[in-house]
């Protein structure tokens, strides 16, 4: 692969991602500009995750069809028109639409870096690319969540927008042919799933975004409502679980290669349990912040951890499996940001217990995957 595509891989991972986090922080501001509770903005989330998550399921297979590059281009540039479109709305039913049609148009990024980096890079040196490619997006959420403590919020959807559309022009000269030969649009998803190490894994990713987003999408009301804190506060707060993300993601990487996936992935499993425990506590603001760091730093080591193991798997169901990724995170961050507020507004703390507990559990659970897909051999 040349340095050129991994840096546009790089590029478009970041446009994504510039306020997918920032979204949870931006909710309290949003709520107050239309004037309806935090509980209805924040359906941003999740109108964006769903549509994400099922978008993903087509990416894999139509690259084997259809030439990744048309696909990429086509994708990019639509997703930057409603990106402007989020930011021009004027009622909050626009803002959802604009939302749904950006996670539609956004989910090829990710499944594509993913097949890209399986079949042109060697194993013993994918974990370093695929954390430096998921460093990039967590760079660009940390910018996201900076600006929106400081910028209206309406320039968190121009930002993009306007990235996106110079993205473009910069893809259409650079980014090259990936196609190499004619093949038939087929969907093999049936068939990676009744391998049981492949759904074991998908099950573990399912579980692990649903806890996660039920806390993390969530933070930013959780702290206004406990803490009573503005929104500058609350934004640097998440922006630090970004900014540990982006350590965390190379550490992860790097770790999946030299000590191995599944270790990777319950180092950063563990990270985020005593993250959840240290936020049931009401603290000042350094435990705070360390609470914030650990959470996203065990997040992100996790994530590393997974995205490399999928890499292993048979490249006969390559695609499905970049697809599947993007899709399960998605579709059960989304049920997660519904769950977490159904608890939230039952009880902040209660919510945060509940999705710990399922954490812990979850690291227990792991075990068994050592001998699947996820161990390479």
């Amino acid at each position: 692969m040349k340095r050129s595509t991994f840096i546009i891989l790089c590029l478009e991972g970041a446009v994504l991602s510039f306020n997918v986090a920032a979204a949870a922080a931006l909710v309290p501001s949003i709520a107050g500009d239309f004037r309806v509770s935090p509980f209805i903005a924040g359906r941003i989330i999740w109108l964006y995750m769903f549509p994400y998550g099922l978008a993903a399921l087509l990416y894999g297979p139509l690259i084997r069809f259809y030439d990744a590059r048309n696909v990429e281009l086509s994708c990019i540039f639509l997703f930057s028109a409603v990106n402007l479109l989020a930011g021009f709305s004027q009622g909050i039913f626009t803002l959802f639409v604009s939302r749904f049609l950006a996670g539609v148009f956004g989910a090829s990024v990710i499944p594509l870096a993913l097949i890209l980096l399986s079949n042109h890079i060697e194993n013993n040196k994918r974990g370093r690319l695929v954390g430096v490619f998921f460093a990039a997006t967590f760079v660009s959420s940390l910018a996201g969540l900076f600006f929106s403590g400081i910028l209206h919020w309406r320039m968190i959807f121009f930002i993009p927008a306007v990235l996106g559309f110079l993205l473009f022009v910069l893809m259409y000269f650079y980014l090259p042919a990936f196609r190499q030969e004619k093949a038939t649009f087929k969907i093999n998803y049936s068939a990676a799933l009744r391998s049981r190490p492949i759904l074991s894994i998908f099950a573990y990713i399912f579980l692990i975004s649903l806890f996660y987003h039920g806390i993390q999408q969530w933070l930013g009301v959780y702290l206004e409502r406990k803490y009573n804190f503005g929104q500058f506060f609350i934004s640097m707060l998440v922006t630090l679980t970004s900014l540990s993300g982006i350590f965390g993601e190379v550490w992860g990487g790097w770790s999946a290669d030299i000590i191995g996936r599944l270790k990777t992935i319950n180092i950063g499993i563990i990270l985020m349990i005593v993250g959840v425990v240290l936020f049931l506590f009401r603290m000042p603001a350094l435990p705070l912040v360390l609470a914030a760091v650990i959470w996203g730093l065990g997040w992100a080591v996790n994530h590393a951890g997974v995205s490399v193991s999928l890499t292993d798997l048979p490249k006969s169901f390559l695609n499905e499996s970049a697809s599947l990724n993007s899709s399960v995170r998605f579709i059960s961050g989304g049920l997660g940001v519904a769950l977490g507020g159904w608890f939230m507004q039952r009880g902040l703390e209660m919510g945060f217990a509940v999705f710990g507990f399922c954490l812990l559990g979850l690291l227990f659970l792991s075990k068994p995957l050592e001998h699947s897909a996820l161990r390479v051999s």
